[in-house]
């Protein structure tokens, strides 16, 4: 029973560290330029995808979930943010955690999160035309229109939604998804081995 408990704790332990640290790190934003002034880059994935490449992308939700639970307090966007983010992490951290499950390496790391970067792109195109902006409008007031307005500002080429989507979001994603693949690189390299370990001790494959 012990030794059964034993990779389960590691991994709550892990779990409870990198959520503490993407909570604090989600408060950092900072803007980035020709982006639309409500999308602003944090460095708050980093630990999501650390932690999902050290005890599984299972936990990596685990964490993305926490550390937009303990942001919700503070949100200003009636939680929508909080949910754009919690699923857009998600899908990031997923995808470049089964990756690595496959291929733990340098290597590895570069072909996961290059993949996740392409895949959040794509997958954020339906989540903010079907999701993200239909909640603004309905919860917030805020219609497509007066966020293209307010984008356009920043950005000529947003004229509509769709270019909204297209010169907004898909380019935020895809930088986003660069930095934070850049970043877990370079800090994933010092801890090479002791991600090795924590994967050895949660039960997982090294």
């Amino acid at each position: 029973m012990e030794s059964k408990r034993k990779p389960f704790l590691i991994k709550l332990a892990v779990t409870a560290v990198l959520t503490a640290m993407a909570s604090v790190l989600m408060y950092y934003e900072i803007p980035l330029p020709f982006m639309p002034p409500f999308l602003k880059f944090d460095f708050s994935e980093v630990p999501v995808v650390i932690g999902s490449f050290a005890i599984g992308p299972i936990w990596g939700v685990v964490i993305e979930l926490l550390k937009n639970l303990i942001h919700l307090p503070m949100t200003q966007t009636a939680g929508i943010g909080e949910m754009s983010n919690f699923i857009t992490g998600s899908i990031y951290a997923v995808t470049a955690g089964l990756i690595y499950n496959k291929f733990h390496s340098k290597p590895g790391i570069i072909l996961s999160t290059s993949v996740a970067t392409i895949v959040l792109a794509l997958a954020g195109i339906p989540l903010n035309a079907f999701v993200t902006l239909p909640l603004y409008a309905s919860v917030l007031g805020f219609t497509t229109e007066a966020i293209v307005g307010m984008s356009q500002a920043v950005n000529p080429l947003i004229t509509d939604k769709w270019s909204l989507i297209m010169w907004g979001f898909v380019p935020f994603n895809l930088i986003k998804g660069i930095i934070v693949g850049v970043i877990t690189f370079l800090v994933s390299l010092p801890l090479s081995r002791p991600l090795r370990a924590i994967r050895r001790k949660a039960g997982l494959k090294t």
